[in-house]
């Protein structure tokens, strides 16, 4: 069983920065591939990011902006978000599954979600 808590959302302009936190509890944390998705009001959730041991994989719409990383002995991941854009604007979600997928179905384990706003 793993537990997630996202935080680090909030309003940025165009251009800025923010970095998103995940804390996950279990001691299994180290062996699942964590990912981040997003989902905008009236889109389905798409993928943003993934993390399985130090392999990255990335959304083509954030790659070169966003970056994925994850302190093990924090029990911890991150996206670090730069040059935000308005439509980066969603509810960030962090989740857990222990292959390595890029579909929100194959994840097994979801945060409640935070919202980044940018404005332009």
């Amino acid at each position: 069983q793993v537990q997630l808590v996202e935080s680090g959302g909030g309003l940025v302009q165009a251009g800025g920065s923010l970095r998103l936190s995940c804390a996950a509890s279990g001691r299994a944390f180290i062996t699942y591939t964590m990912g981040w998705f997003r989902q905008a009001p009236g889109k389905e959730r798409e993928f943003v990011a993934c993390i399985r041991w130090s392999d990255t994989y990335y959304a083509d719409s954030v790659k070169g902006r966003f970056t994925i990383s994850r302190d093990n002995a924090k029990n911890t991941i991150y996206l670090q978000m730069n040059t935000l854009k308005p439509e980066d604007t969603a509810v960030y979600y962090c989740a857990a599954e222990p292959y390595y997928s890029t579909q929100p179905g194959n994840y097994d384990y979801w945060g409640q979600g935070t919202q980044v706003t940018v404005s332009s």
